[in-house]
């Protein structure tokens, strides 16, 4: 990998770490438009952390879930804002402490607001 950051993965490496083809993440590139890996000078596709576990969940999606493209594509753009409903008991917990607090917060800036500026 002369030339190549070493976090920037090459094609071949990253269909490896997936576990599909290349030619797959070629297809994955054109049917999901948040999985789109950089290209270096050459304009060959380099792949990075986030590109790896983008493809990882696209075919867990689509091999594991049984989704369709269109069904993954749709549940990979909910995941990716935020909006995925949680997997695990402890996932939920975690977004029920988070919108909990956000609450508490939201109130204490309720309470310190002074009506008499009105």
């Amino acid at each position: 990998m002369i030339g190549l950051d070493a976090s920037r993965l090459g094609i071949t490496e990253a269909s490896e770490l997936v576990g599909v083809a290349p030619h797959v993440l070629r297809q994955w590139e054109e049917r999901f438009p948040q999985f789109r890996p950089k290209r270096d000078r050459a304009g060959r596709r380099t792949y990075g952390e986030r590109d790896i576990a983008v493809a990882r969940r696209i075919k867990e999606l689509m091999r594991d879930e049984k989704l369709t493209g269109e069904g993954a594509l749709k549940a990979l753009a909910r995941e990716l804002r935020g909006e995925a409903p949680p997997k695990t008991r402890h996932e939920a917990i975690e977004t029920i402490d988070r919108i909990d607090n956000e609450i508490r917060s939201m109130l204490d800036l309720l309470d310190a607001y002074d009506d008499s500026e009105v």
